[in-house]
């Protein structure tokens, strides 16, 4: 297998790990969650996977393209160091918020996210700006995912 198909299968692979772990370790907290009281515009249960999917293997492509760039090695790793800390946040606020039920500081944990991932892609473009655009469709999730948040924590932590 050459070189780069390698580095494009691990870029890919990585995000989809992430958020599969993630899937696996809350699915009992999903499962509570249906029965609680959700916002208008609650896309339905079968759409999260979907997007999921395509915005890991966007994330993964993007990161790949940093990582072919040639930029220099301490800015291509400084970008990616932030990618990964990004993807650790992201697989942290679905335990706090499926699993531990904790709505409002999972609502300030994703605003933290949102503004790793606004980092990301700032440095990303740096390097690629297709990069940074296969970036923007997970910027604008998970300021949905922000309003969804918020809305569940109002619905079923203060009026309930």
């Amino acid at each position: 297998m050459p070189k780069n198909c390698k580095a494009l299968m691990i870029c890919l692979a990585v995000p989809l790990a992430v958020g599969g772990l993630s899937t696996l370790l809350t699915r009992e907290g999903m499962e509570r969650f249906k029965t609680a009281a959700k916002p208008p515009l609650t896309p339905p249960d079968w759409l999260f996977p979907v997007v999921w999917t395509v915005l890991f293997i966007l994330m993964g492509l993007a990161s790949y393209l940093v990582w072919k760039s040639g930029g220099s090695r301490r800015n291509v790793r400084m970008a990616l160091s932030i990618y990964g800390a990004q993807l650790a946040f992201n697989f942290c606020w679905s335990i706090i918020f499926f699993d531990l039920e904790m709505y409002l500081f999972a609502f300030f944990w994703l605003v933290a996210l949102w503004g790793l991932i606004l980092a990301v892609t700032v440095l990303f473009h740096q390097h690629s700006p297709a990069a940074a655009y296969l970036m923007v469709p997970y910027l604008l999730w998970v300021a949905f995912a922000g309003y969804l948040n918020m809305g569940v924590y109002l619905l079923n932590d203060i009026f309930s």
